[in-house]
């Protein structure tokens, strides 16, 4: 007789609450890849959700530098310095000076929720990070979106097509609303397993943790504390 074979790992469901102009949702991503090459045994299944760091800004968006200006004073070189050397650590060449308009997220989210049913969401999510961060293109522009969905095998008169409509946006609304419901107000915001919370852009051994506290059916929890995002959210 053999012996039985073990069981594979149950897969865990990491959902991801961020904002595509929220650079600590960008390093939280390439953390979060980390921590999945931590425990190449669990299988896992990341879910991108949406979050508005300020949903007043309005279709077309506004001027770069004076939004900036306004939020941050003469801090914004500062806070440029900071994220930019934490991207060279992670990866990320952030060039915020090609960055020419702060953007409405509302269509990004539109497309980001639509893509799950291409099976492209986290490859969609890392192209419009890139887009806007290290190439300055306007994510809130509809060909752009469309451009991007494009690039990771979206057919894009499709895409084109579904953002030119109001499709996914009461969705998309309600899923922002159920998080700051749950009390997010930063992100990223990191759910493991519908049980387990890690809120901030945490370093990937935390991660790597919490996953496995998540696959061993530990009770609800927030581990870490919020840092980086709510000390110094660039956007």
């Amino acid at each position: 007789m053999t012996e039985a074979t073990e069981a594979a790992p149950a897969p865990v469901t990491v959902d991801v609450i961020s904002d595509v102009v929220c650079p600590w949702c960008y390093v939280g991503k390439k953390r979060l890849a980390k921590a999945l090459e931590m425990r190449p045994e669990q299988p896992v299944v990341v879910r991108w959700r949406p979050y508005q760091l300020d949903p007043t800004i309005p279709a077309g968006g506004y001027d770069r530098k004076a939004y900036m200006a306004r939020k941050f004073g003469d801090r914004v070189g500062e806070v440029h310095q900071r994220l930019i050397a934490i991207g060279e650590e992670e990866g990320i060449p952030f060039a915020f000076d090609a960055i020419q308009r702060s953007p409405n997220t509302l269509d990004a989210h539109r497309l980001i929720r639509w893509s799950w049913t291409w099976g492209v969401q986290d490859a969609l999510v890392d192209s419009l990070f890139s887009a806007y961060f290290t190439e300055g293109v306007d994510v809130g522009d509809i060909e752009a979106l469309a451009d991007r969905a494009a690039l990771v095998g979206i057919d894009r008169e499709e895409a084109a097509a579904f953002l030119r409509s109001d499709e996914a946006a009461p969705e998309v609304q309600r899923e922002i609303r159920q998080a700051q419901d749950i009390g997010v107000q930063g992100v990223p915001f990191f759910i493991f397993a519908g049980r387990l919370a890690a809120s901030g852009a945490q370093p990937a051994e935390v991660l790597a943790d919490a996953l496995d506290q998540a696959a061993g059916m530990e009770p609800a929890q927030v581990v870490g504390e919020d840092k980086d995002e709510d000390e110094d959210d660039e956007d």
